[in-house]
């Protein structure tokens, strides 16, 4: 299993934990009690559940021409017609993906262009299915602009435990369809705002992964 890199420090910090720990532990307590197979059965919980939440899986690109595909691995929680008052000051269809912590949260570019717009907010840490995360907890928000003009705006948002947004994203710089945008660290949401007349090929409450699933698809 590979992991990705934005958790490395945060893996070698839980295993140099862990391990003081057992260590603190076996010198305090030397004769092996039942409590000591507990502690090292919990320690064993905590790593795995690190490593699985930075675990990077070998993933090829399901792509078709056209085709919006998923930014992040969860699932589908919104699908609206709302005002973007950011950056497009008009209607578009926004749909939400909720990441869990035992999703993998790499995000990924939903489509190929150039970035044409990048700002981080910073802000609250507001449950991530809470209305007004989308403008008001903490979060990056990402415009590409494909080869015939049209635009895709991603948001990656912060959750109440997620309090760690990275983002790669650089303005006018060309991106490839599923390359990396990002990582958000703990779980937290992200929104693709699209133009009215994409066609929908997702549905409330379905499971997607990120760089396979088509969210969408764009008219020519």
């Amino acid at each position: 299993m590979k992991f990705h890199r934005e958790g490395l420090n945060i893996i070698l910090f839980t295993l140099s934990l862990l391990a003081l720990a057992n260590l603190v532990m076996i010198f305090i307590f030397p004769v092996i009690y039942v409590y000591h197979i507990l502690f090292w059965v919990f320690c064993g919980v905590i790593l795995v559940l690190v490593l699985r939440f930075f675990r990077k899986p070998g993933r090829g690109l399901n792509s078709a021409v056209d085709d919006i595909l998923s930014s992040a691995d969860g699932v589908v929680v919104a699908i609206e017609e709302v005002d973007e008052p950011e950056y497009f000051h008009e209607k578009r269809i926004q749909v939400s993906v909720f990441m869990s912590i035992h999703n993998v949260h790499i995000n990924w570019y939903p489509i190929a262009g150039k970035v044409a717009y990048f700002k981080y907010h910073p802000g609250s840490y507001l449950l991530a299915h809470h209305p007004k995360s989308s403008t008001e907890n903490e979060r990056t928000t990402v415009v590409v602009e494909d080869i015939k003009g049209r635009k895709i705006l991603l948001r990656q948002i912060a959750g109440m435990v997620a309090r760690r947004i990275v983002c790669y994203a650089k303005e006018g710089a060309s991106v490839e369809q599923g390359s990396e945008v990002g990582f958000i660290k703990f779980g937290s949401r992200v929104d693709l705002f699209l133009p009215l007349d994409a066609e929908l090929l997702v549905n409330l409450g379905d499971k997607v992964k990120g760089r396979m699933t088509a969210i969408a698809r764009l008219a020519d």
